[in-house]
């Protein structure tokens, strides 16, 4: 029994470990399309994905503390993920992101 958990904790952990390095050249990767994207559109979905992967590290550093404390700092990111996504969305539409009539 000990046995299959040590395996079992050796198999997570590498996964983890494995998974992190995928992350951490994923944000690297898109990094890049975020300096020098073609267009702002292109630019705006490397900034979201970015904001994803993000999420997805944070959830990897829960997993190997053994801990459940960074679930609301993943809720968190997510949410601010959205806001920002809408403003970007709304900016690159009409130019404004807060319309003000003065009538």
């Amino acid at each position: 029994m000990e046995s299959a958990l040590a395996v079992t904790r050796f198999l997570i952990d590498a996964a983890t470990q494995i998974a992190i390095v995928g992350v951490g050249l994923s944000i690297f990767l898109l990094l890049y399309r975020v300096i020098k994207g073609p267009t702002n559109p292109d630019r705006a979905v490397a900034l979201d994905v970015m904001g994803i992967t993000l999420m997805a590290l944070a959830g990897l550093v829960t997993i190997i503390l053994v801990t459940t404390r960074l679930n609301d700092v993943v809720l968190l990111i997510g949410i601010l993920l959205f806001i920002g996504t809408i403003a970007l969305a709304k900016f690159i539409e009409k130019g404004v992101i807060i319309e003000r009539n003065m009538d």
